[in-house]
Parts: C-alpha cells; sequence; structure tokens
C-alpha cells in the first residue's frame, strides 16, 4: 500500500524546482512539481519520501516497469565491460545480436530485414523518412492529422499539433503533405462509422488529384494508435487500406510504433492487430527500459539503398542500451507482459466507460491493451473540449498520488500508460483516485 501523500510539492521539490527554473531553459516543461529520488515497478518515490502511483510509465517508456532487475543486472554487467566505441569504427556483437533478434520480431513485409538503431525515436523517423527517400527517388511525404513524430525539423514539419511543438519554429520542411486521420470522435468529413464508407481512405483519390501525385510521394507515415494525438484508435479497415494504397503506387509504408511497441497494445507491436506489414518501421521508448535506444527495422531492399555512411550517428546503438533492449524483451516475453496489457486495457475500459455513465464530463472513451484515454468535453452534442478541466485532473490526480498526463490535439484528452508491470492493487487505487477527482472537477 502507498504511504499518504502529503504537501505536493514538498519542501525538498520546491527547493529543486527554485533552481530547476533558475538553471534549466524555460522550454523544457515539468508537468508536476515532482522530483523522483527512485523507482520500482508501478511506484514513484520523491525527495520528500511522497509516494505516487505511475500512470504514465516515462510517457510510455517503461512497459517492462521502472528498474526491472533483469535488465538493470545486464546494464551492469555490460558497463564492466564496455561503454561505448562507436559502431561504425569498432563494432561489438551486442549490436548484432539487438538486430537480429528485432528483425525476426517486428512484422515488417518480407522475409529479408534489416536493422539501424539511433538513439530517440525523432532520430528513428529522420532516418526512415531519409531511407524511404533514398530508395524511392522521390521527395513527397505523408502524414495524419493528431500525428506525433518528434521535435527535430523534419519530425515538427511531420507533426500536426502546432502549440506547443511548431509555434514559432517555422519554416519547416519542403515536400510534407498532412491528410485527415481516422479520429472518428472528430470525424473531418463530419460522417459516421461504420456507415461513412471510411471517407478518411476514399479521400486519396482526391487528394492525389489536387495536392501532389502519387508518383512524387516516397512515403506513408502513420502511429498505428495516434498517441500524443488523444490515443485515436483507427477503424479496422484503416491500416491494411493505407497498406494496399500504398503497395498499389509505390509508395513505402513507414509505420511509427515508437510508443505503441514493446507489448504496450496487448501484442509485441500495435500493427499485429490489424494484420499490417510495413516497408519499414520506428521503434523507440520501450524498447531499454529508459535507456536512449530507438531503431529502423525494415525490407532489407529499403533499408540496403543508402550507401555505407548515409545513415549512422556516434551514439547509435551504444552497447549499454543494447544489452539493456535485449534484457527488457526477454524480460517482457517471460513474463508475458503483452497478456497483462490486454488484461490492463479491459479493466482500465471497463472502469472508464462506468465512469462515463456517471460524470457528462467524459465525451468519448478508447484505447488499445494498456493504451487508454478519455475525452473530456463541456458538452457532448457540441463536443467543445475541455481543455482546463483535464489540467484539473492532472493536477489534482498528483496531489492525491497518482501521476497522469494529457494528450489531444486539443489538450483535452487524459491519457494513461501505466507500466505493464503495475498490480491489480495499484490498478485498482490508481482508478479511484481519478474517479475521485473526476466527479470532483465534473461538480
Amino acid at each position: 500500500m502507498l504511504q499518504k501523500v502529503t504537501a505536493v510539492p514538498g519542501p525538498k521539490s520546491s527547493s529543486m524546482l527554485e533552481r530547476k527554473n533558475k538553471y534549466v531553459a524555460r522550454g523544457i516543461s515539468n508537468a508536476t512539481p515532482v522530483f523522483v529520488v527512485e523507482a520500482k515497478g508501478a511506484l514513484i518515490k520523491d525527495v520528500d519520501g511522497n509516494e505516487f502511483i505511475d500512470f504514465y510509465g516515462g510517457i510510455g517508456t517503461l512497459n517492462a516497469g521502472h528498474c526491472p532487475e533483469p535488465v538493470v543486472a545486464a546494464i551492469k554487467s555490460q558497463a564492466d565491460k564496455l561503454l561505448h566505441t562507436c559502431f561504425m569504427v569498432t563494432m561489438y556483437e551486442n549490436y548484432v545480436d539487438l538486430a537480429e533478434k528485432l528483425a525476426s520480431l517486428c512484422p515488417v513485409k518480407g522475409e529479408a530485414k534489416k536493422v539501424m538503431f539511433a538513439n530517440s525515436g525523432a532520430e528513428a523517423v529522420e532516418n526512415a523518412v531519409k531511407i524511404a527517400r533514398f530508395y524511392a527517388k522521390k521527395p513527397g511525404i505523408i502524414s495524419f492529422e493528431c500525428a506525433f513524430h518528434g521535435r527535430t525539423l523534419m519530425t515538427m514539419s511531420l507533426t500536426s499539433k502546432v502549440k506547443p511543438y511548431k509555434f514559432g519554429f517555422g519554416p519547416f520542411a519542403p515536400e510534407v503533405y498532412k491528410v485527415p486521420s481516422a479520429y472518428c470522435y472528430r470525424c473531418y468529413f463530419n460522417s459516421t462509422y461504420p456507415e461513412c464508407g471510411l471517407h478518411c481512405l476514399e479521400n486519396f483519390a482526391r487528394f492525389f488529384a489536387a495536392e501532389v501525385p502519387p508518383e512524387n510521394i516516397a512515403a506513408l507515415i502513420i502511429e498505428p494508435v495516434q498517441g500524443e494525438g488523444g490515443f485515436i484508435v483507427p477503424p479496422p479497415e484503416f491500416l491494411p487500406g493505407l497498406q494496399k494504397l500504398c503497395e498499389k503506387h509505390g509508395i513505402v509504408f513507414i509505420v511509427d510504433e515508437v510508443q505503441t511497441g514493446f507489448a504496450r497494445t496487448g501484442k509485441m507491436f500495435a500493427v499485429e492487430h490489424w494484420g499490417v506489414q510495413p516497408d519499414l518501421m520506428t521503434v523507440a521508448k520501450s524498447i531499454a527500459s529508459g535507456l536512449p535506444l530507438s531503431g529502423v527495422i525494415g525490407r532489407a531492399e529499403v533499408m540496403d539503398a543508402p550507401d555505407p555512411g548515409h545513415i549512422g550517428g556516434t551514439y547509435g546503438g551504444n552497447p549499454i542500451s543494447c544489452a539493456a533492449a535485449l534484457a527488457t524483451i526477454d524480460y517482457m516475453q517471460e513474463q508475458k507482459l503483452a497478456d497483462r496489457a490486454a488484461r490492463i486495457g479491459e479493466m482500465a475500459l471497463g472502469r472508464l466507460r462506468a465512469m462515463q455513465e456517471k460524470y457528462p464530463l467524459i465525451g468519448d472513451v478508447r484505447g488499445l491493451g494498456a493504451m487508454v484515454a478519455m475525452e473530456l468535453v463541456k458538452d457532448r452534442k457540441t463536443k467543445e473540449p475541455a481543455k482546463e478541466e483535464a489540467g484539473r485532473i492532472i493536477q489534482e490526480c498528483y496531489k492525491r498520488g497518482l501521476i497522469i498526463i494529457g494528450a489531444g490535439i486539443f489538450s483535452n484528452v487524459v491519457r494513461m500508460l501505466m507500466p505493464l508491470t503495475i498490480t491489480d492493487e495499484q490498478l485498482d487505487l490508481g482508478f479511484s483516485i481519478l474517479e475521485e477527482v473526476v466527479a470532483e472537477v465534473a461538480g
């Protein structure tokens, strides 16, 4: 059980917050005034001794929980032997071991698959775009409304949410085109699924006639469940429809599994729910239990298009991060965390839907596996976003011992990414805190 949470922030966190504001760039935000001293499983302890249930998991980076013992042991063992060389000069075996493991695990199209490693999700996306363009010998990239792919120049260009990610940072990379996503709760075409016939797919015929011909498009990139955009789960036909579209026009199909990958949705990778096989897949976040590592996995023909030296980076596939990733994947498989994610999702969606029946503030509840969210509205008919209420819920939750975060292009979504190692007792208590706060905010 958790100890009682006292004032948040406590005196030590308050002091550290003053130092943070003095020395850390203002653009680095903090959703809570909490300074963590240690964490284990799904529990976080701050410098003042407060304990919190974690419902955000390092924004989807800690699917295997905080400090899983086999991963920590692998990190310590590797640190005793080798910290860094740069794989592009002198190589080491666990880079190849991890590439082999991911090639066997990832549902990428074709028999022959190859892998490259970088450090962050944004770097993985940047490299996927580079590889796709070099392979296709075409410039155009299609991304989707409500997308989030990173904060670098290219990934900002691919991202859809303007504030805070893009505002004031232009001009952006050229030859990037946005199309409507399958956001059924707020359909771009004011239609209703399934009667709509998926206008979001039908729209491509008009798009290719009015905006850019498919002959100019190198790649299409999409998150199978849009993360920062509000945990938008597409209809069953959408992703397979996109794959067919790409195959028809010779477009490289890139799936961004940075947040959805590694057991989060009830499968090792989210695309497995739809039987989709992309040409390229980007991974990061939970691949290494919090250590910086990302990758691009793809069809060998596509991955081998760039010449030696065209892709890579000094730190990409660092030996400690590779050791952590190998241990993390083994741990996920041994503990059957994908199955656990499915059970967490059932419980979470059940609790959220029961809350939705009681509180009109909750306009929509959605999710896949343990990637769940509720969208808040001031009025269910107009669907006016309840941004302020979402912010209040997040604040009141951490004051009571639950850390949870927001999402959505209108900042009115409360999302949950709890570690998959969370206990049933912690999960139940977390939702009890959440409901108590929702009831208070809903009035």
